[in-house]
């Protein structure tokens, strides 16, 4: 049973859906997803076109937004908008270590979570469609991995879209995972140089922090075991148009003075356990490599093999000479499933999925050389999260896509610069339909 009610400027309507877990399989089991209607107050009982928000990820849920913020406000101008929660994050049934013994062993979980993936999500959009418009296509605003979702969306089914509108998300069609993580450290290695020529201060700031983690054990309050690869990866923060800043006023609290001597500030441990943990969002790092299997080779952790091209992101040798430290990001590793607590249960489960062969491809590059539905894409020039050179040659490969290409915001565009970056993509679009 859907319900209503009202915030600032918009009426909100909680919906539920059931569709199958396998759609290959469509009388087998069966999962719920759902999603939260948007309608401008002052429209509500008009007849409007839909647009459905694909959230980036993998793992997180839609945005819950308080009234008309960020982009919303723009998209409700024009739209009836529903903000899908993506199985398995959100409320439609959730995915994580409390939930997934459920199924099982870690075979029968790694087994599960492979029916989680863009092609899955995409058949769930195209099985709720009906329910929501009536049949009628609608407009896909992909941000990121939803964006990843959108071209699968073009690929299998584009006659359920009237528009596609891409913010960061635009995928390498054929690259395996080693591809885009070789890609992915010289871009994380430019950011991070880009930060310290910003705060000079915070190269012995980091320095010190990861001599005193390569030489005490450190349990955050949570129960997150803070490493020095662990600390690192908090150079995920500097793919976001405030990271840098952020990241800097993390690093200036990290030292308090004790009766001991110096150790790592309550206040820094709590914010660093925040930021680190996978407990609201763990499918982000089951998946986080899976989603770009697409043929026989397996992911079999990439980024931690990759990372072995690349020795200059090594802690100890870093600190062994005079350089900087070089923060990380955008990147999953084994390790992660022993440090967090929300993962730890989830460990074989994650090396299953790792070493999983027979992934279906996600791209068909002779639908998208075909393809009609007007498209615009955010290209974010040197965005840390998805490369900008795998993101144009695609952007080539998909017939009458527009590009706005800038370097105006980072990754989180969409949430940075809302309702322009959107009134943006829909000029494109409206151009060329």
């Amino acid at each position: 049973m859907s319900v209503s009610y009202r915030q600032p400027g918009v009426v909100l309507t909680d919906r539920s859906f059931t569709v199958p877990l396998d759609h290959d399989d469509p009388a087998g089991e069966s999962i719920e997803l759902y999603a939260r209607e948007a309608v401008a107050s002052d429209k509500a009982g008009q007849d409007l076109p839909w647009l459905v928000y694909l959230q980036g990820g993998p793992g997180f849920g839609a945005n819950r937004f308080i009234g008309r913020q960020a982009w919303l406000g723009r998209a409700l101008e024009d739209y009836r908008v529903l903000l899908l929660d993506q199985r398995g994050t959100g409320h439609s049934t959730p995915a994580n270590r409390q939930t997934l013994p459920l199924r099982g062993g870690p075979a029968a979980q790694a087994e599960y979570l492979a029916h989680f993936r863009a092609d899955s999500i995409v058949r769930d959009c195209e099985a709720i469609r009906p329910h929501v418009t009536g049949g009628a296509p609608w407009t896909v605003l992909g941000q990121s991995f939803g964006g990843f979702c959108t071209v699968n969306y073009l690929s299998t089914h584009p006659e359920g879209l009237s528009a596609a509108l891409l913010t960061g998300g635009l995928p390498a069609l054929d690259a395996h995972a080693d591809d885009v993580y070789r890609a992915a450290y010289p871009r994380i290695e430019r950011k991070v140089a880009a930060h310290y020529a910003r705060y000079p201060q915070d190269v012995d700031r980091a320095r010190r922090i990861a001599d005193h983690l390569l030489t005490h054990d450190v349990v955050l309050p949570g129960g997150y075991r803070l490493t020095v690869e662990a600390f690192q990866s908090l150079g995920i923060m500097l793919g976001s148009g405030d990271g840098s800043h952020r990241l800097h006023f993390l690093l200036e609290h990290a030292f308090v003075r004790t009766p001991a001597g110096h150790e790592l500030s309550d206040a820094f441990q709590e914010e660093v356990q925040g930021l680190l943990s996978y407990a609201g969002h763990p499918l982000y790092a089951l998946l986080h490599e899976p989603v770009y299997g697409q043929d026989d080779r397996p992911t079999a952790w990439s980024a931690e093999r990759v990372r072995a091209e690349f020795p200059q992101f090594d802690a100890a040798k870093a600190l062994a000479g005079d350089g900087p430290l070089l923060f990380t990001g955008e990147s999953v590793h084994p390790w992660m499933f022993d440090c967090d607590p929300a993962l730890r249960p989830l460990r074989e489960t994650a090396e299953l999925l790792a070493a999983r062969t027979g992934w279906p491809r996600l791209y068909d590059r002779a639908r998208l050389a075909a393809n009609e539905v007007p498209v615009a894409a955010a290209v974010y020039h040197d965005d840390m999260y998805v490369d900008t050179a795998h993101a144009l040659d695609t952007a080539r490969a998909v017939r009458g896509l527009r590009t706005w290409v800038t370097d105006e915001f980072e990754h989180d565009g969409l949430r940075a610069g809302g309702p322009r970056v959107l009134d943006r993509l829909l000029a494109l679009v409206r151009d060329e339909a």
